[in-house]
């Protein structure tokens, strides 16, 4: 059985309190504070999105601005923020919510998810007239969300007009502080996932009764975000694949979510493990997993 459970009390609506990285934190603010274009979030089912998405929202909503969201279902309810459900029963989908809401004037529009063709247009188009598109796509990183779109049939001349920027994301389990220990793992597992820092000691849970005996406690997020430029747009209209666009965007300096996963464990709050079960293993083979638990 899986429980999701929704606290209101406790969910923590604030981007400051997100654990994001200051450098992605300052470009998603100042995405954030654009009068138009459109910003998705991507990543796998509970990695986070919607809190994120909330979190932005929360940022940005003041009195003085028509913020509307369409959700499946509405998760939880924000001050000066219009949130609409989306029932497709009764033919009240994201795109037809969406075309009935942008005639109601709004600054900023959020969508919970892109699911289809219809939603990417009319998101896409609300973006070239004057509005804040907040959205969300299942890729596995922000280069995807792109070919994502392309592959869905929306023209790379709007995209490179549209998109502001694309944030990916991952949620990892921290290290327990009670239990918390030094270890040295294998150096041939440093080598399968590219380590080119320290090879000294890491941090590993031994486990206690304050986790479960899981050496765990708690989640962390990691973000990666890439920020349309001239040099982006240039790629994604010759094109593109998720690698040309990955390699354009790694050129440019920007931190991947294996670079932020190295910084979490360079720091003692996750371990190699955690981190290959969520974003090494596209990269790693699999039978590092195996070298950790040795």
């Amino acid at each position: 059985m899986v429980l999701r459970l929704l606290d209101k009390a406790k969910v923590k609506l604030d981007l400051n309190r997100l654990g994001i990285y200051e450098e992605t934190l300052t470009s998603l603010k100042k995405e954030l504070s654009r009068p138009h274009g459109m910003i998705l979030v991507t990543g796998p089912t509970g990695s986070g999105k919607t809190t994120t998405l909330y979190s932005a929202l929360s940022h940005i909503s003041t009195i003085r601005k028509n913020v509307v969201t369409i959700e499946d279902p509405v998760e939880y309810q924000l001050e000066l923020v219009n949130q609409v459900n989306v029932n497709e029963d009764q033919g009240l989908t994201f795109a037809n919510t969406l075309r009935s809401v942008l005639r109601q004037d709004p600054d900023v529009v959020m969508v919970g998810e892109i699911r289809d063709k219809e939603t990417a247009e009319v998101a896409v188009q609300a973006s070239l007239t004057g509005h804040l598109v907040l959205s969300t796509l299942h890729t596995n990183e922000s280069a995807g969300a792109i070919i994502r779109l392309v592959e869905m049939g929306i023209e790379s001349y709007l995209l490179t007009s549209s998109i502001a920027a694309v944030m990916a994301q991952r949620l990892l389990r921290s290290i327990c502080s009670d239990c918390a220990t030094n270890y040295f793992p294998p150096r041939e597992l440093l080598e399968r996932v590219g380590w080119h820092g320290s090879t000294g000691s890491f941090v590993i849970g031994n486990g206690c009764k304050e986790c479960f005996d899981t050496g765990l406690r708690g989640r962390t997020g990691i973000h990666e975000i890439l920020v349309m430029d001239d040099g982006l747009r240039d790629c994604i209209l010759q094109e593109p694949t998720v690698q040309s666009i990955r390699n354009y965007t790694m050129r440019n300096g920007m931190r991947t979510l294996k670079d932020e996963a190295f910084r979490m464990i360079e720091t003692g709050r996750t371990t190699f493990e955690e981190a290959m079960s969520v974003v090494f293993l596209d990269e790693a083979e699999e039978p590092a997993l195996t070298a950790v638990n040795e």
